[in-house]
């Protein structure tokens, strides 16, 4: 394999000036080395792909690419020309955008407002007019083939067209390179299909894009070049089709990493039933009726729209079933009750750790036992000392890169904010645990980290429910149930192969395609 440095010029475009160079960017938060003489060079064109673990510096180059912090050292170019002071915000504007995982939508505004917030066009007495902002926001959307309505609510948008909104708010600037950041961590399959499609059609238009994502097999499907930084260093950067997947997990791990294979050894035959699921109604009408022993890993997995999540969070009380039973070892739960399921003994990882996975101003220690006072209280009090030591165990256990137990959650990257909240769920020690895309938006070790602990779990005859789409999640399991359009269509047993498994998830069956 031969490796390329940031500033190398060969490739789709090289006869062009960079949109984008960063050359030599180091970047200290006070001891802490964020980027190390690092960069990258991103030609017109391109989809380049930035990799790397969750810590090693990507993050820090994208506020560095956007003009959100100065370089303590290095420099940053566009299409060959110093960056703009960092006060000239709409100097940046017109040269980049990033389009976060964590959208930047208001929820509250329209779609139109959210579309030319702070540059409404007013009329006499500077009051806004309404009827050109809108006819605006139409005019920008059509232009780019956004299929939304300018007048809804933004809170009632979907992730996809979130998505496609704040791309079209960036070029709305005169912006042509695009960081997306986790693009595609909340869609489906059938969404990132659309999203990629999009991407594509962009690029035909002159628009280049930085495209960020821990899911390998989307760099290989949609990206040119990858750059990989390790330890907040620039490692490697190659033509995507030059640099095979094990060599891109070398590059950004140090070592070869493998992901956990289960044994998948039979159940015995007295295995106790711990998850007993019957006739289970959503409030969207997904249905469910499932039975899980100890020391069994069963998948339920769908695209959008299939009920996989819905069903799980009913289980469990995050919403209401509209009927049916669950019960855990025996007991039943009452619907929409989540302290009731707490009680009976499930651990839960929800979808969505940034609403409701975390409390993120709170430290490392008062997010991993928050769900269990009476195991770190002393005399009704809780015990700073108790509740230091569950969290450092769980610190240990989980390979938390973190200084110690008070650290506020927000200070973590994201694969280590997913391990506190994996450690909550531990904290019980959970006769059930609920996974609900556990590893979404994390790095390949801490992927290898979050999925190792079921294998746990399981020897210690706990029962796992594993709700993903995500190829990597389910090969861990006994057994998968594939939900579509709210049924259960297939259940397939572990060894399955995955275009099968691929396809009963879009509602194909091969055998009788």
């Amino acid at each position: 394999m031969s490796v390329r440095s940031p500033a190398s010029t060969d490739g789709p475009a090289g006869d062009l000036r960079p949109v984008v160079e960063a050359v030599h960017i180091t970047k200290r938060f006070g001891s802490t080395t964020a980027l190390s003489d690092a960069g990258i060079v991103v030609r017109p064109g391109e989809t380049h792909a930035l990799v790397g673990r969750n810590g090693a510096g990507k993050s820090t180059l994208v506020s560095i690419l956007t003009g959100l912090q100065a370089p303590d050292d290095g420099a940053v170019a566009f299409d060959g020309r110093p960056a703009p002071p960092l006060g000239d915000r709409a100097a940046w504007r017109r040269r980049v955008a990033c389009v976060y995982q964590k959208s930047t939508i208001i929820p509250t505004l329209t779609v139109a407002e959210n579309l030319f917030l702070n540059r409404h066009d007013r009329g006499r007495g500077g009051l806004i007019r309404w009827s050109r902002l809108r006819r605006a926001a139409q005019e920008l959307l059509a232009t780019w083939s956004v299929d939304v309505d300018v007048r809804q609510p933004a809170s009632t948008l979907s992730v996809e067209q979130r998505q496609f909104v704040e791309i079209a708010r960036a070029l709305s600037f005169g912006a042509r390179f695009i960081i997306l950041d986790e693009p595609t961590a909340q869609l489906d399959g059938a969404g990132i299909n659309r999203l990629f499609t999009r991407l594509r059609d962009l690029r035909a238009h002159g628009v280049t894009f930085l495209f960020i994502s821990h899911h390998l097999q989307e760099i290989y499907e949609i990206c040119d070049q990858v750059t990989v930084f390790r330890d907040a260093r620039h490692v490697v950067t190659a033509p995507v089709a030059e640099l095979s997947r094990p060599a891109l997990v070398a590059a950004m791990t140090g070592e070869d990493v493998t992901l956990p294979e289960a044994d998948h050894p039979p159940l015995p035959a007295d295995a106790p039933v711990l998850l007993s699921v019957r006739d289970l109604v959503t409030p969207s009408g997904a249905e469910l009726s499932l039975e899980t022993r100890a020391g069994e890993v069963v998948g339920i997995a769908g695209g959008g729209g299939s009920g996989k999540v819905e069903v799980a969070e009913a289980i469990v009380g995050l919403t209401r079933r509209a009927g049916g039973t669950v019960a855990v070892d025996g007991r039943v739960l009452r619907p929409g009750r989540v302290p009731d399921a707490l009680d009976a003994g499930v651990g839960l990882v929800p979808q969505d750790r940034h609403r409701e996975g975390l409390v993120p101003l709170l430290s490392i220690a008062e997010n991993v036992t928050m769900t269990v006072p009476e195991r770190i209280a002393r005399r009704g009090l809780i015990s700073p000392g108790r509740r230091d030591a569950v969290a450092r165990s769980a610190i240990t256990e989980l390979a938390v890169k973190a200084a110690g137990p008070h650290v506020p959650v927000a200070d973590l990257s994201g694969g280590n904010q997913q391990k506190v909240v994996m450690g909550r769920a531990l904290a019980n020690d959970p006769k059930l645990l609920v996974l609900i895309t556990p590893t979404a938006g994390v790095d390949v070790r801490s992927k290898q980290t979050l999925l190792g602990v079921v294998e746990q779990v399981r020897r210690r005859g706990a029962a796992v429910l594993i709700v993903s789409d995500e190829l990597d999640d389910l090969r861990i399991c006994d057994r998968v149930l594939v939900m579509f359009a709210g049924r259960v269509i297939r259940e397939l047993a572990h060894g399955w192969p995955d275009n099968e498994l691929v396809a009963a998830m879009e509602g194909v069956d091969l055998h009788h395609a």
